[in-house]
């Protein structure tokens, strides 16, 4: 099943290498590759960090719900194809999760266990040299709760790619694979 246009949204949790895999994803299937984080510090004129810090998770909550919504409208109008990489917490919550239902986008969990992702943020490899401060990493033991808290939601996911081991081109080879036959018919 064809569509014009399509949005893919990669989800997971903090580490997954949503934004770095993103990245190479859109590069290869031409399209524009958009990180749900950055255009919510655009909005609002200031970090992620700051924002949990001024108004805390809730507020941030809301920041980030409004700006999907205005993302996808945005989309739909242009009708361009895009990769859109949410944050760890994103898909997570239900109004965010029906908005992305709604909007016809195909949601791609990048899994790998706690103790990776764990590492990954503490080397910080996975981000490419990201040095974004991520307000919900404190310790392992909440790190983990939260892991195992949200791991149930992220495996809704329409497709569900596993990381573990895998180099960024080998990801995005895998997922490019699997979104074959939903791609737009190429004009």
């Amino acid at each position: 099943m064809h569509h014009l246009f399509m949005v893919v949204c990669l989800v997971g949790f903090m580490g997954a290498g949503k934004t770095i895999v993103g990245r190479a994803l859109a590069q290869r299937l031409g399209w524009r590759f958009l990180d749900l984080d950055d255009l919510i510090e655009s909005r609002e004129g200031r970090s992620v960090a700051e924002i949990f810090a001024r108004t805390g998770e809730s507020g941030f909550r809301s920041a980030e719900a409004i700006t999907l919504k205005e993302l996808l409208t945005a989309s739909a109008l242009s009708g361009a194809s895009m990769v859109l990489a949410l944050g760890g917490g994103a898909y997570t919550q239900p109004e965010n999760e029906a908005v992305l239902q709604r909007a016809n986008t195909t949601t791609v969990f990048l899994s790998a266990s706690a103790q990776e992702l764990w590492q990954r943020c503490l080397t910080k490899q996975t981000v490419g040299g990201d040095t974004r401060l991520r307000p919900l990493l404190k310790d392992e033991a909440s790190f983990k709760q939260m892991y195992f808290e949200r791991l149930p939601v992220y495996e809704r996911a329409q497709l569900v790619i596993s990381t573990s081991g895998k180099s960024v081109e080998a990801i995005a080879d895998e997922i490019h694979s699997a979104l074959e036959p939903l791609l737009p018919e190429k004009t």
